[in-house]
């Protein structure tokens, strides 16, 4: 504990985050040991890119984590929050290649060693900014125990679950339709495409009938990709169509036959009903060639070029091939009409290029195997999402789920462990490289130059952290962890894989609950994005405010599941709240006695204590039990509420004021009682509040007598019944209650605090009466009183008076006491007019037609809610005014 007096007089994050955060980690408080009898909790960290900076949203993510992680450190749980780091391999190989352009060159210039060489270079120079940011953030993960994904350890896993997958027959190397890049020259995941909404046409273009004047109307978005084209689909009960199914088409342009085929993908409500099947750039049509055995011949390169089976159109890029399509098809009378249209357009996440869905030769895990055991693990409740509602989302992924291509036309990653002889074609797939041909011993073999998905690493990152594929004691003890905090965004990417991953590798679910939060909005409800410009650095945050007034915030207001909006004036409230809570606490600590020692034992405390110190010790019982409840049920923003109002109201404006005039009394006994009662209070209320705000509750915390050298391993309050006081409660309460009725007259009626006044109180209830006059000091005190009366006779009570009523009495004001009547109105009369001037203002606008047809609505509206406001006010001073006439 630091010299008790020696408290500044004002909180300075700046002078404390920093130095309070190196002290957690010299001290190893983050650092778990393993201890046989007691259950762990566990929560490894989505792993941030190392291309990344800390944004709101990873901010969000990891105060959730941490209020976690520090509340069951604090229960005496052994927790291990498990940090680290992906190596994003498309995003990472981004960064390498626009390096090497500003030099002038390629990475084929440098070739492969040479080029994963700068990576390195690059991970171990930049790779390190967001785990500063994150320890900025105050964020107490276990840096002991970093992991990367592509570190030895976490490696090691990937090649064993890659080659236990292949040898059971749930990897293989197939032609399927994928995401590609024709700019990054990279397959690219769901994750890594985005898509935005964009103007376009629909082409309805027709397609002759062999041997007939008739033809088939078709309706496509992209005309060029019909160079490809192998069928035209209808529906099966599809009576327009039904006679010519079997039959052909000439497809236009190339001048060759394709058949009409029946299948039951095809929309009859959609467009014509007929839609041409293009297997090699389209999914849906890909899924048709199979069930029809259709040939697939892909007509655009990995370059976007048109490649030679696309005929005079060859060496053009999809744009160009597209205008030329349209203007030979218009020549020959093929086009019946064009309509606008807008439609959702893949983009590649990293360099924006228009994404092409291609038929080409990757490798794959087989889906559907490892899908059940991943439904019936949540099914069975063994992994629940909170909010619920969210498992409705996972199953209807799971259940329609597609094989997923897992390799990378990349450099940076891990590489996949296939090997492919070069003499007699054979593959070998081995977690040791091979020397030679396990097929025909020839020695002329070659690794497979592509890598895996990033999120095949990351799927495994519950166990492979831990040290999985070996029986490390982490994996043993650690393992399952015990939640997952992340966004509702990548249920499919990454939740999913991890689960089925999970039950395939280890037998066991990756963790017991996912977590899903919303996204951060901004003050308008829209997403922050570069383009609109109205994204917020939360280093810029902290630097202005503080770690602890972000992190609240944050928080605060915040349900699972559901988006928020984020307002600087929030922040700014909540740095408030921080000065508040630093400006008690100066007072408590100022205010300790040192010639004795503070009584620390409750049981002692709470035996002699008085009426208001049972109520706040009572209140501050109840609330451990909600705050207790509430982090149970992952509602940690209903936690912060209640233990902001609890600091703010009822310990800071009212139990301090109500201790007061005792630390400053001559009554001993009193004063040690409210002393101790003050440090209780403080100091558990801190412990409450310390999971959401670290840095200011060690900082005061230090300041106090405490059973711990640190609040981050300080005992979590608990609930005790003995500690419930509902008649003492009741009792004060009633005090409480005349005060604030003493305390709104006078607000009302604009009297300061140095002006005070007799209190008459009358009442027939004889409990009321003697509590009352048991209360007289506080109500003397918080009342601004200087005589309390208290009587069953209203006869003496004067006429002139100010009242209010409260259950089972009444409270008299004399008037005069309270106001100069003369002074008085000609305040109100004062105010009167100013009123009138802004009545009349706000006419003279409502009056005039051209502000309300030109001014923008909104100003329109606020000047009618002022309007409203003067006259409410206006009404109050005349009956003011009235009533002191009389």
């Amino acid at each position: 504990m630091k010299d008790d007096k020696n408290i500044a007089k004002s909180y300075n994050p700046k002078l404390v985050e920093e130095r309070i955060y190196k002290t957690w980690e010299e001290k190893k408080y983050f650092t778990p040991k393993i201890e046989p009898d007691k259950k762990p909790y566990t929560i490894v960290i989505p792993p941030p890119n190392i291309t990344g900076q800390l944004h709101l949203g990873h901010a969000l993510d990891n105060t959730i984590q941490d209020v976690l992680i520090r509340w069951r450190r604090m229960q005496g749980y052994p927790t291990l929050w498990l940090p680290g780091s992906d190596h994003a391999s498309i995003a990472t190989e981004a960064k390498i290649v626009e390096m090497l352009s500003l030099e002038g060159k390629t990475k084929k210039d440098l070739g492969r060693e040479k080029f994963l060489e700068r990576a390195w270079d690059w991970k171990e120079e930049y790779g390190g900014r967001i785990v500063n940011q994150l320890k900025k953030l105050g964020s107490s993960c276990d840096w002991t125990r970093e992991r990367f994904t592509l570190d030895e350890v976490c490696s090691k896993a990937v090649i064993k679950v890659f080659v236990d997958l292949y040898n059971k027959g749930l990897i293989y190397k197939g032609e399927r339709i994928i995401n590609w890049c024709t700019n990054c020259k990279t397959s690219i995941s769901d994750i890594e495409t985005i898509y935005d909404e964009q103007k376009g046409h629909f082409w309805y273009i027709k397609y002759p009938l062999k041997d007939s004047q008739n033809y088939l109307e078709i309706a496509t978005t992209r005309p060029e990709t019909m160079l490809g084209d192998t069928a035209v689909a209808v529906h099966p009960k599809d009576g327009r169509y039904k006679d010519l199914v079997g039959k052909t088409v000439i497809l236009p342009l190339m001048n060759k036959e394709i058949p009409i085929i029946a299948d039951e993908y095809v929309d009859m409500e959609f467009g014509t009903g007929a839609v041409k099947i293009t297997p090699a750039h389209d999914p849906n049509d890909f899924d048709v060639a199979v069930r029809h055995n259709l040939p697939m011949p892909r007509v655009i390169n990995d370059n976007g070029i048109i490649n030679e089976l696309g005929g005079k159109y060859s060496g053009l890029s999809s744009k160009e091939a597209r205008e030329k399509v349209v203007e030979d098809l218009d020549k020959e009378g093929l086009v019946v009409k064009v309509q606008q249209h807008e439609h959702n357009v893949g983009h590649c996440q990293r360099c924006n290029t228009t994404i092409e869905p291609v038929l080409s030769k990757q490798w794959f895990v087989s889906m559907k195997p490892l899908a059940k055991p991943a439904i019936d693990v949540v099914k069975e409740g063994k992994v629940k999402f909170v909010p619920d509602r969210f498992s409705k989302i996972y199953y209807n992924w799971m259940e329609n789920i597609q094989d997923w291509c897992i390799s990378r036309q990349l450099w940076w990653g891990h590489r996949i462990p296939a090997y492919y002889c070069l003499d007699c074609g054979e593959i070998t797939v081995s977690e040791e490289g091979p020397n030679k041909c396990a097929y025909c011993g020839s020695s002329n073999i070659k690794q497979d130059d592509d890598t895996l998905d990033t999120w095949f690493s990351s799927a495994l990152w519950p166990f492979s952290t831990l040290g999985w594929p070996d029986e490390t004691e982490d994996f043993k003890y650690f393992f399952p962890t015990s939640v997952l905090v992340t966004g509702y965004d990548i249920i499919f990417f990454w939740v999913a894989r991890m689960i089925f991953s999970s039950m395939e590798s280890t037998g066991r679910e990756p963790f017991g609950h996912v977590l899903i939060d919303g996204i951060i909005r901004d003050s308008e409800g829209r997403k922050m994005s570069k383009s609109l410009g109205n994204g917020i650095d939360p280093i810029d945050v902290i630097e202005k405010y503080g770690a602890d007034a972000l992190r609240f915030n944050l928080i605060s207001g915040n349900s699972p599941g559901n988006d928020m909006r984020f307002f600087w004036e929030r922040v700014e409230a909540f740095s408030n709240f921080a000065n508040k809570i630093w400006n008690a606490s100066r007072f408590v600590i100022m205010n300790m006695d040192e010639s004795h020692g503070v009584e620390t034992n409750i049981d002692k405390i709470w035996n002699g204590s008085e009426i208001a110190d049972k109520l706040i010790i009572s209140r501050l019982n109840i609330l451990v039990q909600e705050v207790t409840d509430n982090l149970e049920k992952f509602e940690l923003g209903i936690a912060a509420q209640k233990i902001y109002d609890f600091i703010w109201f009822e310990f800071c404006d009212w139990y301090i004021e109500l201790a007061k005039h005792r630390l400053y009394g001559d009554d001993l006994a009193s004063k040690n009682t409210a002393e101790s009662t003050l440090i209780y209070v403080l100091t558990n209320a801190l412990k409450l509040l310390h999971p959401y705000m670290p840095f200011i509750t060690e900082e005061i915390y230090q300041h106090l007598p405490n059973d711990s050298e640190s609040i981050v391993i300080s005992r979590w309050p608990f609930y005790d019944k003995k500690l419930e006081a509902p008649s003492e409660e009741k009792s004060m309460e009633i005090i409480m209650d005349v005060i604030k009725a003493i305390r709104n007259i006078r607000s009302e009626m604009n009297v300061v605090p140095s002006r005070k006044t007799k209190t008459i109180i009358y009442t027939q209830d004889k409990q009321i009466q003697d509590l009352l006059t048991d209360g007289k000091t506080y109500i003397e005190r918080l009342g601004y009183s200087t005589q309390i009366i208290i009587t069953d006779d209203k006869s003496g009570i004067p006429t002139e008076v100010i009242s209010a009523i409260i259950e089972g009495a009444e409270i008299f004001l004399p008037l005069f006491e309270l106001i100069d009547k003369e002074k008085e109105l000609i305040r109100l009369n004062k105010e009167k007019e100013r009123l009138l001037n802004e009545l009349k203002r706000v006419d003279a606008k409502l009056t005039n037609e051209s502000f309300i047809k030109k001014a923008p609505k909104n100003i329109v509206e606020e000047e009618k809610v002022k309007k409203e406001k003067y006259m409410d006010l206006f009404d109050k001073v005349m009956n003011r005014i009235e009533s002191l006439n009389k």
